[in-house]
């Protein structure tokens, strides 16, 4: 029987590396693209497959971008909790988020899906979507207050403050080029500067 186990394991494990390998191509080409400019016919020939191979995934483009939208929600609510886990001060939680998350979209997980075109999306799965991006965005806000709270951190408005973390966040996909000099640590060192002392020579 063990074999047999060990043999489905193997088959979802692939079905599962499969299934983001897909969400990653079709990130980039959305990221790119747009999701008028996309067609799951330039998915498949990114990833070498017929385009039917596709349809065993998802049943339309629309079904598609969604899933690339749960996948960049579910990294950066994972990069969040672990550095809600390791970090003492919120101020240093808060650099850990940014570290981790730039890791994956700059790393192994990327291409990570640019949330610019949610009202493409059918109502059920856009009220989905934003209802997760404002819970993540409360969190972020409250991980801020609690930085001005414990001074760690100071911040005119919380909420503006991190309107702009999650906005830059959410645009390095645009720029971000693989094959570039600059590892997600030269890009996270900078943020993190950026972000946490600003730019001036004080």
């Amino acid at each position: 029987m063990a074999p047999q186990k060990d043999w489905h394991f193997d088959k979802e494990e692939q079905r599962r590396l499969k299934r983001v390998k897909l969400l990653k191509a079709s990130a980039g080409c959305f990221n790119q693209k747009g999701f008028s400019g996309t067609s799951l016919k330039d998915v498949a020939k990114i990833l070498g497959i017929s385009d039917a191979a596709i349809y065993y995934y998802v049943k339309n483009k629309e079904e598609l971008v969604n899933l690339c939208y749960i996948r960049a929600l579910d990294l950066g609510e994972a990069a969040l909790q672990r550095a809600e886990k390791e970090g003492s001060t919120a101020l240093e939680r808060l650099i850990l988020f940014l570290r981790y998350q730039i890791d994956e979209v700059c790393g192994d997980d990327g291409p990570v899906a640019i949330m610019s075109e949610i009202p493409a999306l059918k109502p059920e799965h856009r009220a989905y979507i934003l209802n997760r991006s404002t819970r993540h965005t409360k969190e972020i806000t409250r991980l801020i207050k609690s930085g001005i709270a414990d001074g760690s951190m100071s911040s005119p408005n919380p909420i503006a403050s991190c309107d702009a973390i999650l906005g830059a966040l959410n645009w390095i996909p645009k720029w971000y080029k693989p094959d570039s000099n600059l590892s997600s640590k030269d890009i996270a060192d900078a943020f993190i500067h950026t972000f946490t002392q600003g730019l001036t020579t004080r």
